[in-house]
């Protein structure tokens, strides 16, 4: 054996094998090999991926003798390959949630196509002509799944998406998507002509009031049989899995009020019927519990609707949802009635009541209005964003980057604002310990952040303070203080003493940079940035260390953000991370590109695809030293990642070399070589 054949076989006999993914067509040789799959805790590949290959190789064209393409033969293999899908399908329950989040809609369109057939449905039959109750339960129970996947799918495609700019031309990959895209468009031209109809049909099913029967394995297995043999038994009363009537009014109901939802934007009188299908829901899994159910419901989607139709919907008469939270911010948001708006989230501090997303939406909002010249709002900015901070404070959440740089220039109002937002949203009599400590623990930490003697006094001064702080604790952090600033002189001694001369300007700043070099805590890099910034305007604090690298490719993007603070931030993060990367460090790592991502998430998408690029790097460096290392195969969500990293086509995305080639050798280490082989150069 040569040295370098020698080389070779040392290289992959060092990484112990991993079992190699199932293909499609061993399902096809092996009957009862399906069934052992799907019982895996982990199945390679997961079921939705199987549907997608069984469908695909039944529907390939064949050629003929005369090379003319024909459509796909109606063979056995065919028929099998269908009806595996079939069982997959049958085997996460027919849960449409699932697989409309996995499958496409042509895919799911031939799937539920292929139900009704096999259902005993004929083809080209208007579902609104059939009599529900007079069909055999699995089969209504077909027809009911087909209508529902409509409504959903109409409504789905209503919803705004962002578009993906393709990337570098493949001829064969914008072939296949551009086909991909025409017939989906095609599919949904169809669907939405006969929406009408499957609204009726579905409106029907509310009236049939009786349980239905869902296809299992067990029952298509049996409808391949001769159909003789079988039709007492799938067409009882007992074949399939069983679906109550209220799980089926549940269902039904949900779909159709976020059809009626839809339609209420051209014609407000629908939201009447969205309302009662949305309550209608609401009280039935209440009765049942959403755990009974056979499906899922986005309970917080619903929440969401069923407080919108109470807004859209309210008369005079229903001061009950006049009254709700969300239908006065609304209110104001709508008529500018912004010192209202600041007065009910001052309110919901004590209550919790709203939740952070919608707190965190409206003060986008708000923000989005000022930007576009509106210089009125800076203040209503101001002051939600501090109602929304100690509501996080209280809830032990992250302190937004947005509150730090609202109080980067800190006035006495700010200050008087902040410590009523305090004392309005604890209740010091029955808050428990948990509550009290971290709004200490905010206070003490906004004293330690101000180098104004006179606010800090403020703070120090108030009630609220020091009855959440001790004496010892307020002595410490007045030492914590004069240890942090020698500028500021909090000592009560009449005689100043040598140690209270105030030091000079630049011995601070030289101070603070030595920690900015040695820190690699993002929050303590981001306070001393604050406190850097806040003594001089004219330095650039990227460029204290020469060890901070960051590839040219990024660094022309980061250096182009016009805030001084943001740009030095973005910077020393990301070239912390890097190096912490660089030694091993991936603990401290993470920290630091975590932070980075949090904060560039805020305006820049082209900087956001930056940082989840090199936190895939990341992970990958991370399961290759740690798991990896004893050949325990990476979590198939990190392979997912990686492959989508070298699918990506985003133009104007700066890009490192590195990134490709770690994740085409980690593919390579861990035998994804069929993924690989059907990818182009």
């Amino acid at each position: 054996m040569s040295a370098e054949a020698a080389d070779r076989e040392a290289a992959t006999s060092s990484r112990p094998c991993t079992p190699p993914q199932t293909s499609w067509f061993e399902f096809l040789l092996e009957e009862a090999l399906l069934e052992q799959h799907l019982q895996k805790p982990s199945p390679d590949p997961p079921p939705v991926q199987l549907i997608v290959q069984f469908l695909e190789q039944a529907s390939k064209p064949s050629v003929n003798e005369q090379n003319q393409v024909q459509p796909p033969p109606d063979n056995k293999r065919n028929r099998i390959l269908k009806l595996l899908a079939l069982k997959v399908a049958a085997h996460l329950k027919w849960d449409l949630d699932v697989l409309e989040k996995s499958l496409s809609v042509p895919v799911l369109n031939m799937l539920l196509n292929e139900l009704l057939c096999i259902s005993k449905v004929p083809p080209g039959t208007k579902h609104v002509d059939v009599d529900l109750a007079s069909l055999p339960p699995t089969t209504a129970m077909a027809i009911l799944l087909y209508n529902r996947w409509v409504i959903r799918t109409i409504v789905q495609s209503s919803f705004p998406v962002k578009q993906v700019k393709p990337g570098p031309p493949q001829l064969n990959v914008m072939n296949q998507m551009q086909q991909e895209k025409e017939l989906t468009e095609n599919i949904l031209k169809v669907l939405k002509e006969q929406a009408a109809d499957s609204i009726l049909v579905l409106e029907g099913a509310l009236k049939l009031n009786k349980d239905l029967y869902v296809h299992t394995i067990r029952t298509l297995d049996l409808l391949a049989m001769e159909p003789g043999m079988v039709n007492g038994e799938t067409e009882s009363s007992t074949a399939g899995l069983k679906i109550t009537a209220e799980e089926i009014e549940c269902q039904v109901c949900y779909d159709l009020g976020a059809i009626y939802f839809q339609q209420g934007s051209t014609n407000a009188a629908v939201h009447e019927n969205a309302k009662e299908k949305f309550f209608r829901t609401k009280e039935l899994i209440a009765k049942n519990g959403s755990s009974s159910l056979h499906f899922t419901i986005d309970e917080e989607r619903l929440a969401g609707y069923c407080q919108a139709c109470g807004i859209l919907t309210s008369s005079s008469d229903d001061a009950s949802q006049q009254a709700t939270p969300y239908s006065q911010i609304h209110n104001c948001m709508k008529s500018g009635n912004y010192q209202d708006l600041v007065k009910i989230f001052l309110e919901d501090n004590l209550t919790l009541s709203l939740p952070v997303q919608f707190r965190q939406s409206v003060l986008r909002e708000l923000f989005q209005k000022a930007q576009q010249g509106n210089d009125a709002l800076d203040e209503v900015c101001f002051k939600v964003c501090v109602c929304n901070t100690v509501c996080d404070v209280l809830q032990g959440e992250i302190i937004d980057i947005q509150f730090c740089l609202l109080f980067l220039r800190p006035s006495k109002e700010k200050i008087d604002f902040l410590l009523e937002v305090c004392s309005r949203s604890i209740n010091l009599e029955n808050a428990s310990e948990a509550l009290k400590r971290r709004m200490a623990a905010f206070l003490k930490n906004l004293c330690l952040g101000l180098e104004d003697l006179q606010l800090v006094f403020m703070i120090s001064s108030h009630e609220l303070f020091i009855k959440l702080l001790k004496d010892d604790e307020r002595k410490l952090l007045i030492d914590q203080m004069r240890k942090r600033s020698p500028r500021i002189n909090l000592c009560t001694k009449p005689v100043t003493s040598f140690y209270d001369i105030p030091a000079s300007a630049s011995v601070n700043i030289g101070q603070l940079e030595h920690q900015l070099i040695l820190s690699v805590d993002p929050w303590r890099i981001r306070q001393i940035l604050i406190e850097l910034h806040g003594m001089t305007s004219e330095r650039q604090f990227w460029t204290v260390s020469n060890k901070w690298e960051v590839p040219n490719v990024y660094g022309n993007v980061i250096l182009g953000i016009k805030d001084n603070l943001t740009r030095d931030l973005v910077y020393i993060l990301l070239a912390k991370g890097l190096h912490c990367c660089a030694i091993k460090d991936f603990v401290h790592a993470k920290q630091l590109f975590a932070a980075c991502l949090e904060l560039v998430t805020e305006f820049s998408p082209k900087l956001r695809q930056v940082m989840l690029n090199e936190m895939l790097l990341l992970d990958i460096y991370t399961h290759e030293a740690g798991a990896g290392a004893s050949g325990e195969r990476p979590p198939s969500d990190l392979i997912s990642r990686v492959r989508g990293y070298l699918e990506m086509r985003v133009p104007d995305i700066p890009l490192r070399q590195v990134i490709a080639e770690e994740c085409v050798a980690f593919l390579l280490n861990w035998r994804e070589n069929e993924y690989l082989t059907m990818q182009v150069p």
